[in-house]
Order: structure tokens, then C-alpha cells, then sequence
């Protein structure tokens, strides 16, 4: 079991869960995964790909399981955070006395994980184009030959961050909005978030 000095500072600025998260943290080192720190989080590897990492929220602690998706969620406690998550999956605790509960069901989790990463499965995700285009945004590349250019150019996760962005406008004139605003960044070859 080796913590990274790096990895350290989460855990101690850690205003609220700081017993729990340090519980989560004994338990996923025990199985031998490297601690690195990604995204501001601790995030636990095998052979440089991802397995597991911890996250704190207001209401509750977590960790999420990168390829979640492929794991037995017989119990159902496995959490899909929002619809268009494709592959990760949390467990999420509200306390330290649930995580002692829950801690074989915890491990057993993690030993699933490590076995798919081992076995090297990959979760199948959706194809961009299977992502709902808004009329808004099609009317659009129909008229500017350039902007369909442009948006074919893009990596696939630019182009569905650019769909589910667009998508998730409940009105046509924001849908609207939205396409017109980002025309010109689609255009320059950038990202909803470049």
C-alpha cells in the first residue's frame, strides 16, 4: 500500500467527508493500484489505465468507476450520474459507518473493475451519430457548407459536447441561441469548452 505525497493534499484540504475519504483511500490502495492525482482527484491505476477514482460532493462522498458500466450492478448500487454518462458508474456514501457496512460489497466491486481493466474490456459507447441533432443546428450545416466542415472536423467528443449542449435547450429559440453563439468557435475548430 503506497499513498502518493502528491495525492496528500486532497485528503487534507478536504473540508467535509475527511474520514470517509480516507477510508476509501486505505481501502483502494490495498488492492495495489497506483495513486496518482487527475483532474484535482485521487484517481487509482493499473498499468497506467484508469480503475477507480474519489470524489466529494456537498451531499455525499463517492467513487466512480471509470468502465462502471461493465461491472454486476445486481445490488443496484452502482449510480449512473446523469443520462449521458456512457461508462461510469458510482457508489456513493453518506457517512464513514456506510462505507464499514458496505466495505465487502466496496471491495468486491474494486476486484470487478481491476479483473475488467486486466481482461482489458472496453465499454461500447454511443456513436456520435446516434446523438439527437437538433432541427436548429441541422438547418444550419444544411445552409453553411463551412460550418458542416468545420463540425465533421471536430473529435467526436467536441461534436457531441457541441449536440448534447445544443440538445439540452427545452426551447427552440434557446436551442437557436445556442447554435448561433457557437457558430463562429465550430467554424475556428474549437471545442464547446476550448
Amino acid at each position: 500500500m503506497t499513498t502518493n505525497p502528491k495525492v496528500d493534499f486532497f485528503f487534507i484540504k478536504a473540508k467535509n467527508w475527511q474520514e470517509e475519504l480516507e477510508r476509501l483511500r486505505m481501502i483502494i490502495l490495498d488492492f495495489g493500484l497506483t495513486e496518482e492525482l487527475k483532474w484535482g482527484v485521487p484517481c487509482y491505476t493499473l498499468n497506467n489505465s484508469n480503475v477507480v477514482l474519489i470524489h466529494a460532493f456537498k451531499a455525499y462522498c463517492a467513487i466512480l468507476f471509470f468502465k462502471g458500466a461493465l461491472l454486476n450492478n445486481g445490488d443496484g448500487m452502482l449510480i449512473q450520474q446523469t443520462e449521458n454518462v456512457q461508462s461510469a458508474r458510482q457508489l456513493r456514501f453518506t457517512s464513514l459507518m456506510e462505507i464499514v457496512d458496505q466495505e465487502p460489497t466496496l471491495k468486491a466491486y474494486i476486484y470487478e473493475a481491476i479483473e475488467v481493466e486486466k481482461a482489458g474490456l472496453k465499454v461500447e459507447l454511443k456513436k456520435t451519430k446516434e446523438f439527437k441533432m437538433p432541427d436548429e443546428f441541422r438547418h444550419k450545416l444544411d445552409a453553411i457548407p463551412a460550418l458542416k466542415t468545420a463540425f465533421e472536423a471536430l473529435t467526436p467528443g467536441r461534436q457531441r459536447a457541441y449536440l448534447l449542449y445544443f440538445s439540452s435547450a427545452k426551447q427552440s429559440a434557446t436551442r437557436q441561441a445556442r447554435v448561433e453563439k457557437y457558430m463562429p468557435q465550430i467554424l475556428n475548430g474549437k471545442g464547446l469548452d476550448d
